[in-house]
């Protein structure tokens, strides 16, 4: 699949992979716009509805799972691939009640994080958000 002019939208704390993410993206042709808190991404809206949530779980402040549930309340609905180093027994089970499109742990491989934009941007294209 294409991945050339998606938008990805990046929300981590961790300024290594804010840094090194987008210049892996930008390679496939998606453009990464970063936030290191989800406050700031909240602080930056109006979004590209078209666009895709690459989210950390774990951050100082808003956490990333309060962040989805503020996006479902208000009515925004994205893709959304969990990228963590957290673990827990319950954290993948619940990405998957919430409908996330892929959970990583970190340090994940690049062609995992590839294929589950793809398989984000396929959902976004057929509607199933």
């Amino acid at each position: 699949m294409e991945l050339s002019n998606l938008i990805a939208y990046l929300v981590d704390d961790d300024l290594s992979i804010r840094r090194s993410l987008p210049r892996l993206l930008k390679a496939h042709g998606v453009k990464t716009v970063t936030f290191a808190s989800a406050e700031a991404f909240l602080q930056a809206e109006p979004w590209v509805p078209e666009a895709c949530l690459i989210l950390d779980v774990q951050m100082p402040g808003m956490k990333g799972w309060d962040l989805l549930e503020h996006l479902h309340t208000i009515g925004i609905a994205l893709p959304v691939i969990i990228i963590t180093a957290y673990h827990d027994v319950q954290t993948p089970h619940r990405a998957m009640q919430a409908g996330i499109v892929a959970y990583l742990r970190k340090p994940f491989d690049q062609e995992e994080l590839l294929e589950a934009l793809e398989q984000a941007y396929t959902q976004r294209r057929r509607g199933s958000l």
